[in-house]
């Protein structure tokens, strides 16, 4: 398979490394020297796109225009998700979207929802989350601290939004701290506390491999469909 990269940073280093470990091929790197426009996308059968949510709704525009699947790991962009959902239709494109590849993230989400589920139960547990990246992340909190929270919402009757912890949350809140420090993958974790006892679930990310060997499996699968799919798809 012939993958273009739409950002080169360490993300992008990361996701070129377990690609031709599987036996792929990278035909284009597209990044401030070699601008998407200048590209040629005839040489590729799938993108993979990590830059920056200012960016990655023009290079979703232009994967679907050039009849190019494309595989999103970008985050904060999803306020556009109808948009590009219409494009995806209008061009019969092909496009796989995450807040988070990993695969053990993934489960964490799992786990997360049905602890949510349980926990909906027993009103005397309050809930508040924390996440760690590394000082280079834009985003606060991250896409995956963001899923995390929504997921709870669905399934906890007594939440109905969230903030950063800044901010002044209600008691049908949740509250999420972001902290910013050198090195740091990504950390996650969710803790139910009550004047008795707290409940706390966690996810370490120890490198950057997991999230790109999962971004190279959802290319994979995202080769030769049409529509829009996330990880759940890739999962099953």
């Amino acid at each position: 398979m012939k993958i273009g990269l739409i950002g080169y940073g360490k993300m992008g280093k990361a996701i070129e490394a377990i690609a031709l470990d599987r036996g792929h091929e990278i035909s284009l790197r597209v990044n401030r020297e070699h601008p998407i426009e200048e590209v040629n996308w005839e040489e590729i059968d799938v993108a993979i796109e990590f830059t920056q949510p200012d960016l990655a709704v023009r290079h979703m525009e232009y994967c679907m225009k050039n009849h190019t699947p494309v595989v999103v790991g970008t985050t904060a962009w999803q306020q556009d998700l109808p948009k590009v959902e219409q494009l995806v239709s209008d061009l019969n494109g092909s496009l796989l979207h995450a807040s988070n590849f990993s695969v053990g993230v993934n489960i964490f989400f799992e786990i997360n929802r049905k602890l949510a589920e349980i926990m909906n139960r027993y009103p005397a547990y309050s809930v508040h989350m924390e996440e760690i990246h590394h000082v280079q992340k834009l985003d606060a909190p991250s896409g995956t601290a963001v899923s995390l929270a929504n997921d709870i919402i669905a399934e906890h009757q007594a939440y109905t939004s969230w903030k950063l912890s800044t901010e002044n949350p209600g008691s049908d809140v949740i509250s999420i701290k972001a902290i910013r420090e050198p090195n740091v993958p990504g950390t996650h974790e969710v803790t139910y506390d009550s004047e008795i006892d707290s409940i706390r679930i966690e996810h370490i990310a120890h490198n950057r491999t997991g999230f790109a060997l999962g971004a190279v499996l959802a290319a994979e699968f995202l080769l030769g469909k049409e529509g829009i799919f996330t990880m759940k798809d890739v999962l099953k």
